[in-house]
């Protein structure tokens, strides 16, 4: 294939490396891993980060039979400051590789800033998207009222400002990075087949609705030597960048202590983005979902 920015093939992959960095990316992977942080946003959860966690991803883009390796994503945990206090920094690092990078080059950094009780005090987007630059802010704020979830939304590029508005919600919001957090919070004890977690994303002027629906327990198995074993969820969206809202979307949840996604799926208008565990360090608890078979003699 000629990677000219004139041929048909080149310019249907620059088509969807645009969903794949708004959805894919926004979406797929962060659905991974974040708390929003009043009362009104949900109580703050306890014990969830691990100074020092990291954990990496790799992420492939389905197209019909064809697979292709799209990009990589890290996933770091550390104790910081944020306006001088203590805070927690949850940062992910996302690039694309192989044919997609030179197709269309990808470098996103997500950072998002939360207090040591796991409440969210900042959230920021970066991208570097073939060279045009882009920044979303998230700035959790209190309600007065202590009843509705507030954000202030700022977008803008180097040169302009595209959106500076407030967000209000009744009952929780999250930010991109809070939604795994909720999901890698839940008590697997409490959940009965077929429920349904109901939650609200902030992003850009909008606010995204969407819930996850559990199905019971899974196994993941990436190869023949290895097997995870995991809860499995449906994720519906109502957004008109996935082909259905009803199933858009599946993750796999490790079934031990640390609730590490193993495995997630997103439908995208052309194709899926796959999203699959690669390693991680410094984990709170073993990585007891996992496991190893023998090769056969």
């Amino acid at each position: 294939m000629r990677e000219d920015g004139n041929h048909p093939e080149a310019i249907r992959c620059k088509a969807w490396a645009g969903r794949f960095s708004r959805y894919a990316c926004l979406w797929a992977v962060c659905l991974l891993l974040f708390p929003a942080g009043t009362e009104a946003q949900c109580p703050p959860w306890e014990n969830m980060f691990y100074h020092g966690e990291r954990v990496d991803y790799d992420i492939f883009f389905k197209w019909g039979l064809i697979m292709p390796k799209a990009g990589l994503a890290s996933f770091h945990v550390n104790k910081t400051t944020y306006r001088q206090n203590p805070a927690w920094q949850y940062r992910l690092l996302f690039r694309t590789v192989g044919v997609i990078d030179k197709i269309y080059r990808m470098r996103d950094t997500i950072t998002t800033y939360l207090t040591p009780e796991y409440a969210v005090l900042f959230s920021s987007k970066r991208t570097n998207e073939d060279n045009y630059f882009l920044v979303d802010e998230l700035t959790f704020m209190p309600d007065p009222t202590g009843k509705q979830s507030r954000v202030r939304s700022h977008r803008y590029t180097p040169t302009a400002t595209k959106i500076d508005t407030l967000l209000v919600a009744e009952g929780c919001l999250y930010d991109l990075m809070a939604v795994g957090m909720y999901l890698r919070s839940i008590d697997w004890e409490r959940l009965k087949t077929g429920d349904e977690l109901p939650f609200q994303v902030a992003m850009g002027r909008d606010i995204i609705h969407a819930s996850f629906r559990y199905t019971g327990q899974a196994v993941v198995k990436p190869n023949e030597n290895l097997v995870y074993r995991a809860r499995h969820f449906y994720i519906d969206i109502y957004d008109d960048a996935f082909t259905q809202s009803k199933e858009a979307a599946e993750i796999w949840v490790g079934d031990d202590d640390n609730h590490l996604p193993i495995r997630v799926r997103a439908k995208l208008k052309i194709g899926a983005a796959e999203v699959y565990f690669k390693e991680a360090q410094n984990l709170q608890y073993p990585l007891s979902c996992r496991i190893v078979i023998p090769p056969r003699k």
